[in-house]
């Protein structure tokens, strides 16, 4: 029997009409009542200068609304262990989806985090060898370097049915973990040098213990007091048990003062405080007593893979878990590839599928075992990505950020692909970017504007990339920029030997950087770049070192405070006026009692949004009112700190204000563009590109000859690069020698001389495959940069020509 066919097209259901997100009226930070629609399942780009309101709109609107919904689905008690989102600034969103973000921010600084444990590559692994290692020694958790071996005796209740208690012995019970007992599982073993954890001439009283926190005018002194120690007696006379209870005391009860407390010797103390942290994570002074007083080196036991003998011991075709581990990721994928074993099927498919997501995102070149922290902002990111290339999940709203951050032009091509790949399965996708190459693929565009901060929050423009392009928008008109080649290169004034370079995977590097010149160093990702640099030429004397770590700060922190400019600031005032500096912080004696200096009263709702509100007594200024009353130069602390980089600059340059090192600072900063900052905002509301700036303009001032800056691009709108360029320049002209990592074409185009790392990545990789001017590497277009720089400038030179004929 034939079946009848309708040919009528099917009328539009009610569902499908729910094609766009509309955002009505958003007012998150410096968005002007700003109102967009966004089509589902598309890749729409944000585009539009640093500062520009980007994040606000993307982040801070769309994605917190769309999380802070799914979190008011559970119920009060699972709440009540989630983070508080306020509602955003905004009249109306309309058609939210569930969003997932996928943002720059490291993965974490815990020392025990590494690639393989934030991805669940270990895990499976770990499943692998319990399974099939030979020979058999445990469980899953026999191979984890987090969990330690533990042994038991003793009586042991187990709970039945009726109340009963079922009580057996049990002697030296082994629950095996693969966590090597001398590094504990740290892979490193640390010594410490006496000498730099006290004086032995001065006693606990006098300061002699130089650690820091360590005063004895706290609870440490009565600490130490309440635990037996002749505080006058100095250190020198200390006998051997003395010396032992001071350094290594286990944790003993101790009552001080009618308190019970707890007093543990010195260095277990600071073994648990400051080195369960990445030592890049530390705060500068912390980080300085750690270097100073601390080595690390490779555990004898272990040899640094973090494992027991026993974890060690258990092999699959002669290689044991840490061996995996130490092979680069594309490697260790064909190898896996080749292991037949039906009994574990699933779980090679799905360690199969894991590892060949690396490859694809352009990751294969690392290993496991690479600590998490140590990953650059554009590895992070595509770590956190993988997890969801492989995602059943549809009608999801990816939200990315910057997601070409440490991409070589090569590399960009595989991410865009990536990016479309989401869209195609039906996902929206929103992409905060500021790379033509990612721009030009979008399906629909939003540029913000016109400027930055209080000259930003606008909608420029909404359309397809043509439209954006004969748009009259900065954006559009930087669209097509192209970087020329420089008519002459500088001279060399001398050369920076590095011989031997065999860091991660350097092979035996030999190369002379320039000195006196802008050296370009370049590469596809994973190339060696940062090793060559970090591992041979950061740390020798006169080297200050720029790298691409976000600055970090709470509400209380703003530019003045981060930069140092808020202490010359507060002296001014304090002289003008003739009372102490203190006065003048918001953080200190000058703060409203009411709001205790942070301008606004928090009123704390449980389960509900935190009520953020505009403290009555000092209405946001911050300070008491008698502190207002002092001026310099006719304005007092909260008006100065309302100002514009650019008109502080000018009102602390003359006048009864004057103040140079304050102007110097300034001076700083509006000459990284961002004389539109007020000097008190805070540094959470910064975007990126912003806080990269900020972060350039305070570690300028630290003297040096040679200064390394690793990706300063990083959230620079096209328009920006220019000024960086310009900035750069000046830094050489002044007699300084600059080294930029970076991928960026028009600051390649800009060098005096370009290193070119490769060919590949990983093990495919650290070579220099060139060295030599901008102009001979489009000339040769022997290498991948070379390649893509020489597209880049070309249609430069065809426009030129052009213009030449007519």
């Amino acid at each position: 029997m034939a079946t009848s066919t309708d040919t009528q097209p099917p009328e539009l259901h009610e569902a499908d009409s729910h094609d766009l997100i509309r955002v009505q009226g958003a007012r998150e930070n410096n968005l002007k009542d700003i109102s967009v629609e966004i089509p589902k399942r598309r890749l729409t780009v944000f585009t539009g200068v640093s500062g520009s309101g980007k994040s606000s709109l993307v982040f801070a609107t769309i994605a917190a609304e769309s999380q802070r919904m799914i979190n008011e689905t559970y119920s009060a008690f699972v709440q009540g262990f989630m983070p508080n989102l306020a509602r955003p600034e905004v009249d109306l969103l309309e058609g939210l989806t569930t969003a997932i973000i996928v943002d720059q921010e490291r993965m974490g600084a815990n020392p025990r985090s590494t690639v393989g444990t934030a991805t669940d590559a270990n895990a499976m692994l770990r499943i692998l060898f319990s399974r099939l290692g030979m020979p058999r020694i445990g469980p899953p958790t026999a191979f984890s370097f987090n969990v330690p071996t533990r042994k038991a005796s003793g009586v042991m209740s187990t709970e039945k049915a009726g109340g009963r208690v079922e009580r057996s012995v049990v002697r030296d019970v082994v629950y095996l973990g693969g966590m090597c007992a001398r590094c504990e599982g740290m892979g490193a073993v640390s010594d410490f040098d006496l000498t730099a954890l006290y004086d032995d001439s001065k006693s606990l009283s006098e300061g002699a213990l130089t650690i820091p926190g360590y005063s004895m005018d706290g609870w440490y002194g009565r600490i130490f007091s309440g635990a037996g120690f002749d505080m006058d007696k100095p250190i020198a006379k200390f006998t051997k048990k003395e010396m032992h209870d001071l350094l290594y005391k286990e944790p003993t009860k101790i009552k001080v003062e009618g308190i019970n407390l707890t007093y543990e010797g010195v260095i277990p103390k600071i073994q648990k405080s400051m080195l369960s942290k990445d030592v890049d994570a530390m705060q500068p002074h912390i980080r300085a007593f750690v270097e100073r007083a601390i080595t690390f080196q490779t555990c004898p036991e272990c040899d640094g893979t973090r494992l027991s003998p026993e974890a060690r011991s258990a092999k699959i075709q002669g290689k044991n878990i840490a061996d995996l581990c130490e092979m680069q990721i594309s490697d260790l994928a064909a190898w896996i590839r080749e292991l037949d074993a039906p009994s574990v099927a699933p779980l090679l498919k799905g360690l199969q599928h894991l590892l060949d997501s690396f490859a694809e995102i352009g990751l294969g070149y690392l290993s496991l075992d690479r600590p998490a922290g140590t990953l650059s902002g554009g590895e992070a990111q595509r770590t956190k990505m993988i997890r969801h290339l492989g995602s059943s999940l549809t009608d999801i709203t990816y939200v990315f950020d910057e997601p070409t951050i440490g991409l070589h032009p090569h590399d960009i091509e595989r991410m865009n692909q990536l990016l479309l790949q989401l869209r195609d399965k039906g996902n929206t996708v929103l992409v905060v970017e500021h790379k033509p190459e990612t721009i030009a693929i979008a399906d629909h565009v939003i540029d913000l504007g016109p400027g930055a901060g209080t000259a930003g929050g606008s909608v420029c423009f909404e359309g397809t990339v043509g439209g954006l392009r004969a748009s009259d928008t900065i954006t559009g008109r930087h669209l097509d920029d192209r970087a020329r080649l420089k008519d002459s290169v500088r001279t060399p004034s001398g050369t920076l030997e590095v011989r031997g370079a065999s860091t991660h995977n350097l092979k035996d590097v030999d190369v002379d950087v320039p000195l006196g010149v802008l050296c370009v160093v370049t590469g596809v990702a994973g190339s060696g770049k940062s090793s060559l640099i970090h591992g041979s030429v950061d740390g020798r004397d006169g080297v200050v070192v720029i790298d691409q770590g976000a600055i970090k700060g709470s509400r209380r922190s703003n530019p003045a405070t981060y930069t140092g400019l808020l202490e010359p600031i507060r002296k001014a005032f304090a002289k003008a006026n003739g009372v102490k500096p203190a006065l003048f912080s918001s953080n200190s004696e000058g703060a409203c009692p009411t709001c205790n200096g942070a301008g606004v009263i928090f009123t704390e709702l449980g389960v509900m949004a935190t009520v953020e509100s505009t403290c009555e007594d000092c209405e946001g200024r911050r300070f008491q009112a008698a502190v207002l009353e002092y001026t310099l130069g006719g304005r007092n602390i909260s008006e100065v700190l309302a100002m514009s980089m650019t008109e502080a600059e000018v009102f602390f340059s003359e006048g009864q204000a004057r103040t140079p090192a304050a102007h110097k600072i300034l001076d700083r900063l509006v000459d990284v563009g961002l004389g539109y900052l007020t000097l008190g905002q805070p540094l959470t509301t910064l975007s990126g590109g912003e806080r990269q700036r900020v972060k350039l303009a305070t570690q300028m001032a630290e003297k040096g000859d040679v200064y390394v800056l690793d990706e300063p691009t990083t959230g620079l709108h096209l328009a920006d690069v220019q000024n960086l360029l310009g900035l750069l320049d000046r830094l050489v002209d002044s007699g300084k020698s600059v080294i930029v990592i970076e991928h960026h074409q028009a600051v390649m185009a800009h060098a005096d001389w370009i290193i070119d790392l490769g060919p590949g990545a990983g093990h495919d990789g650290g070579r220099i495959v060139f060295e030599g001017t901008p102009g001979s590497l489009v000339a040769a277009r022997s290498t991948l940069t070379g390649e893509h720089l020489a597209a880049y400038v070309g249609s430069v030179a065809k426009t030129a020509s052009s213009e030449r004929m007519r």
